[in-house]
């Protein structure tokens, strides 16, 4: 089993910056990608960036230039450093791992339990 533990939401004024960290616990031989989702109120979950083990990054359109994502394949951590922020980009940020491989096992799919990123005009 693995866990994705998630810190560094907060609040910030406009033009600020916030850095998220997530943790994967648990014994874990490989992530294949590691990302950040965000989900408002009342909207959908939207990707903001992944991050594949071999350094393939996909950045949001919304996002480009202003964010950068980057991990460490031996902690099994991913990190989110986000600069000149917006009112927008408030919502509840969620760290994704995609193909998490232990001992024995397979998990296709784990999300963290969110981090709330409040951003004020």
């Amino acid at each position: 089993q693995v866990q994705l533990v998630e810190s560094g939401g907060g609040l910030v004024q406009a033009g600020g910056s916030l850095r998220l960290s997530c943790a994967a616990s648990g014994i874990i031989f490989s992530i294949n990608s590691m990302g950040w989702y965000r989900q408002a109120p009342g909207a959908q979950r939207d990707l903001v960036a992944t991050i594949t083990s071999g350094g393939t990054i996909n950045y949001a359109d919304s996002v480009k230039g202003r964010f950068t994502i980057s991990r460490d394949n031996t902690k099994g951590t991913v990190y989110l450093l986000m600069d000149s922020l917006k009112p927008d980009d408030t919502a509840v940020y969620y760290c994704n791992a995609e193909g998490v491989r232990g001992p024995g096992a397979y998990i296709p799919r784990a999300w963290g339990q969110g981090t709330q990123v409040t951003v004020s005009s």
